[in-house]
């Protein structure tokens, strides 16, 4: 009996010598590993640092410039590797110029207009119109395509836009704008386009309630045909745009950009329940979005 047991102890113990060295194999291992999605991949020591950035694609054209508008950002292990190092401690070989292709995207006072009252009474048709086309920032352009699969069919594109400087609105939408565009590509073959602004794109619509297809959600299209500015307005052009978008200014001047602007024909508003109203273009000029 007493040889029996001693057996079995002896059997039992090798057991567990068995399973501690399996494990210890296994931890061993699993230190080679880098999670990637919830699916792994084996990689010995330094290996594992290298592989994680090594997916990433040449930085499209666009964002490749001498002057600094777009910064690449650091990989995760750089900020984990700062946050136990001093500034001066970080390696060149950490440096954000080749840490990692992704780029992020430096922000930039804008002056804004100093105060921008509520929109005028929606009866005042014309008012209403001025004030959405000098504190909108942004519209959506409409063009006849030349793209091959859609030639001929609407395509739509957003701008950044500008009537003028806080202080000074004409009416009239500028926008700086490159020949890489497929929207100027358009604009080269048939330059007549039209231009939405919506009033969902501040905040009264919001504090209202109302939806951004609710006819007390002003909307504003203006239609004309799109000319480059001229050399005798270009500098009003220039304050206009870097006034309302000063990040402009450094965007990359392998791309070409230019100055347009949108010759008015139509101004097509809706502001209330019960139809639409087009403004008379000397109506629209007269009237004053302060």
């Amino acid at each position: 009996m007493i040889n029996k047991h001693a057996a079995r102890v002896k059997v039992n113990a090798m057991l567990l010598l068995h399973l501690v060295s399996v494990l210890t194999a296994l931890a061993r291992v699993g230190e080679s590993y880098t999670l990637r999605s919830a699916v792994s991949w084996a990689a010995a020591g330094d290996a594992a640092e290298e592989e994680l950035d090594t997916h990433s694609d040449e930085a499209p054209a666009v964002l490749v410039d001498n002057i600094g508008i777009w910064k690449p950002a650091y990989p995760s292990s750089v900020y984990r590797d700062a946050s136990e190092k001093k500034p001066e401690q970080v390696s060149k070989s950490e440096d954000v110029s080749s840490a990692s292709r992704v780029f992020s995207y430096r922000m930039e006072e804008v002056k804004a207009p100093s105060s921008v009252s509520a929109p005028p009474p929606h009866e005042d048709t014309a008012r209403v119109a001025r004030y959405m086309a000098h504190y909108s920032d942004w519209g959506h352009l409409a063009t006849i395509s030349t793209q091959e699969q859609i030639k001929g069919l609407p395509f739509g594109n957003i701008f950044s836009v500008s009537d003028g400087p806080a202080d000074n609105s004409t009416g009239v939408p500028y926008f700086y704008v490159t020949p890489m565009d497929n929207t100027v590509t358009d604009l080269r073959s048939f330059p007549f386009a039209s231009l939405t602004f919506s009033e969902a794109e501040g905040d009264f619509c919001r504090k209202q309630v109302y939806d951004p297809e609710d006819p007390r959600c002003a909307r504003l299209t203006l239609t004309g045909k799109m000319v480059e500015v001229g050399p005798e307005e270009l500098d009003f052009a220039k304050e206009a745009m870097f006034s309302r978008h000063p990040v402009m200014k450094k965007w990359p001047p392998g791309h070409n950009w230019f100055f347009m602007k949108l010759v008015l024909q139509q101004v097509w508003l809706q502001d209330w329940v019960g139809g639409v109203s087009v403004i008379q273009l000397e109506e629209y000029f007269k009237a004053s979005p302060f």
